[in-house]
């Protein structure tokens, strides 16, 4: 069996030079190239290596890496996604809950953690609703700002 650093390679390239939307795919592409892992190993290794899914605008999701050119503009496919979700935001101390369309809350969530949105500490997704987790001592008017700056076209904040 080959070792964890060549599986590595393996995953930069394939991930580089296809075009992965799953990881199913990307467990078959494994496969055919000699590595049979199962799901949590993958996971794990496109934890390691930073592998992030971005949306192309049109036709989904694919995985990219960090340090790909290919990533140019990927901080502005995560805004689409806020202003395409999120219907509403409440707080309650340092707590919110954003509503969003139906299907779109792991998108949002995904958003705001690339994003690194100042003050929220993590998101919990559903189908339609992320709680936030905010940073003590950050109000609600500064957490909306924080996101008015990132899509000013949320008119529902």
């Amino acid at each position: 069996m080959k070792g964890k650093d060549s599986r590595l390679q393996t995953i930069r390239r394939v991930v580089r030079t296809e075009c992965v939307r799953s990881q199913d795919y990307l467990l078959e592409r494994l496969d055919d190239e000699g590595f049979p892992v199962t799901q949590a190993t993958l996971s794990r290794d496109l934890k390691i290596l930073e592998v992030a899914k971005v949306s192309d605008g049109e036709n989904g999701y694919y995985y990219t890496l960090p340090e790909d050119n290919s990533r140019v503009d990927y901080r502005s496919g995560f805004v689409k996604d806020l202003q395409r979700g999120l219907i509403t935001i409440a707080y309650s101390g340092n707590m919110g809950v954003i509503r969003t369309r139906v299907g779109h809350a792991n998108s949002v969530a995904l958003a705001l953690d690339n994003l690194e949105v100042e003050g929220i500490l993590g998101t919990i997704a559903g189908d339609d609703t992320v709680f936030l987790v905010i940073a003590e001592g950050r109000t609600s008017a500064a957490m909306t700002g924080e996101l008015r700056k990132l899509a000013p076209d949320l008119a529902a904040l």
